[in-house]
């Protein structure tokens, strides 16, 4: 007995101990999160009526639109009213949205805050988020057949969740980045590399290796720069110790536009001559001071840090070619999901009412004092009657409570029935 009341002894240290208090913090934390999220969303008007919302908390129903049909979004008190008993999909928040509930994509369900809807909402944009599938993977989230414990990060182009360990390079502290460029996304907007060299929470400057980058479509090869700083660098072809993980890359040409790449040779000689211009280049534009630098380009994401966006270049040449890409809410502070968040705290803020500050405040002064009074005896008492069961190591059971709050009930009736009230 003694060797078995030994092991179970052992066995209880090694046992992680929750107290109520981390319960309770945790709880909170996660209604705070929640909060945050559906604080920026109306959840009792459908907001079809506004159009495309800039940014709003959305849900799929794997009820009405299952996988195999057209992908539909719905807005939160959609979810609340016409999809209480259906399977949703927690989307997070989408930007420029408008809500789909009832409309032709829901082929026996009507919208019952809003069914005036039109047939589609080709302003719409859609992934396999709206199936439940994230990532490159495709998986759910949670996922029951994965067992590495990965958390999700959400591309703040294409909006898609990924795992972190499928992002190429490794998540820095979730407080040290406050958004996160995809790969995919990365490649497609390419010039974002040029800011990620001086703006990147894990920077990607090719000065600490001496390195420049690789031109896209020529391989496996780098380009040394001269230890006498002379820009004319010469090729040396499939370097092993660099290898796919260290593609760098040579802009390619330095012209009027305000981001070009070339996939030639001849490409990247005109780059490397036009290095020396940079000086005669558009005055103004951020991103061709950007490109004249040295900078790496991955096949990796990128994270930012805050305010980013604010130091992305906005001339004409810029804003044209982020209308190209479709990526023009990149200038947008207010896109954010911090911005979205934050005006969802304000406006709970502003919403929120205190039920006992307002109860004090209809009532005249001697009744303030009377409530006052009343509640200051409920906290002493309680807190005395729970002490006991604490110096007692045993647990309060509802009955216990119950009972307190009987018999605190009956010493206020006595109080009040033997209270005489006198008159000046």
């Amino acid at each position: 007995m003694a060797g078995a009341e030994g092991s179970a002894g052992r066995q209880s240290e090694l046992e992680p101990v929750v107290s109520l208090v981390d319960v309770l913090e945790e709880d909170e934390e996660l209604e705070n999160e929640a909060c945050a999220v559906l604080g920026g969303s109306d959840s009792e008007k459908c907001s079809y009526s506004q159009g495309s919302v800039k940014r709003q908390a959305l849900y799929a129903c794997s009820t009405c639109t299952p996988e195999g049909k057209e992908p539909a979004g719905i807005c939160l008190a959609c979810s609340y009213e016409c999809h209480g008993s259906h399977k949703l999909f927690e989307l997070y928040t989408k930007r420029n949205f408008r809500c789909d509930c009832g409309n032709s994509k829901f082929k026996n369900l009507e919208c019952k805050l809003f069914p005036d809807k039109a047939k589609i909402n080709s302003g719409n944009k859609y992934n396999d988020n709206f199936f439940g599938l994230y990532c490159i993977c495709k998986r759910p989230y949670p996922d029951p057949e994965d067992e590495i414990p990965d958390e999700m990060i959400q591309c703040v182009v294409c909006e898609d969740w990924f795992h972190g360990r499928h992002l190429g390079a490794t998540p820095p502290e979730s407080g040290d980045f406050q958004e996160m460029v995809c790969p995919a996304c990365m490649k497609r907007c390419s010039f974002l590399w040029a800011y990620a060299a001086q703006l990147a929470v894990t920077k990607v400057s090719a000065e600490d290796d001496g390195l420049v980058l690789n031109v896209d479509g020529i391989g496996d090869q780098e380009v040394l720069k001269p230890e006498n700083g002379d820009q004319d660098s010469t090729l040396k072809e499939d370097v092993p110790e660099h290898g796919k993980d260290g593609v760098k890359e040579v802009k390619a040409e330095q012209t009027s536009e305000p981001c070009t790449s070339s996939g030639s040779e001849s490409g990247l000689q005109t780059g490397l001559k036009n290095q020396h211009l940079n000086t005669e280049s558009q005055s103004g534009c951020k991103l061709q001071e950007l490109n004249a630098k040295q900078f790496i380009k991955k096949d990796t994401a990128a994270y930012w840090p805050l305010n980013w966006r604010s130091k992305l270049c906005t001339c004409k040449d810029c804003m044209k070619m982020y209308g190209e890409l479709d990526v023009l809410f990149l200038t947008d502070e207010y896109d954010t999901v911090l911005a979205y968040e934050n005006k969802g705290k304000v406006d709970q803020a502003a919403d929120r009412r205190d039920p006992l500050m307002d109860t004090l405040n209809s009532m005249d002064r001697v009744q303030q004092v009377e409530l006052i009074c009343e509640y200051n005896d409920l906290k002493t008492e309680l807190k005395d009657y729970l002490k006991r069961f604490a110096d007692e190591g045993t647990v309060v059971k509802r009955e216990d409570i119950q009972q307190f709050f009987e018999e605190f009930q009956s010493k206020k009736r006595r109080r009040v029935d033997g209270m005489q009230y006198y008159c000046s």
